[in-house]
């Protein structure tokens, strides 16, 4: 354990360092300071967590062979392979290609969008009473 403590404390100081380097450039001394005690803090308990979270994967039990599973010999290769196949349309596409343009339906349903014009009203206000709106409307 008492190893492992200095991987902590070297992860912490690391944390700490870093923080102080940052924060040293815009705020006080003590400012920078206790922000930095606080990144020893997070640095060494994220640390902390990390040896813990490692040791546990390690303390974990090996995956099963495939013996242990209840695979028999005889299903062991079946589902390795994928045959997919496509099913023959040239007969259909034959059938489309020989069709006049002529022929084509739903040809007819189709009808452009006409949407309304813009017009200009008469009742829009002078120009010089828009500039004062925006004027007023910038200095805020």
């Amino acid at each position: 354990m008492a190893g492992k403590m200095k991987y902590y404390m070297l992860f912490g100081l690391f944390g700490f360092l870093i923080t102080f380097a940052v924060s040293s450039s815009s705020n006080l001394f003590m400012t920078s300071l206790i922000r930095s005690l606080i990144g020893f803090v997070v640095w060494f308990a994220l640390s902390y967590a990390a040896y813990w979270m490692f040791g546990f994967m390690k303390e974990m039990s090996p995956i099963p062979e495939t013996e242990e599973l209840g695979v028999s010999p005889e299903d062991e290769g079946k589902g390795g392979q994928l045959d997919l196949t496509t099913p023959d349309e040239t007969d259909e596409l034959n059938d489309l290609l020989k069709q006049p343009l002529g022929d084509q339906t739903g040809q007819n349903d189709f009808t452009p969008l006409n949407p309304p014009k813009l017009v200009k009203t008469s009742d829009d206000k002078d120009p010089e009473e828009l500039a004062k709106v925006v004027r007023h409307l910038t200095e805020n």
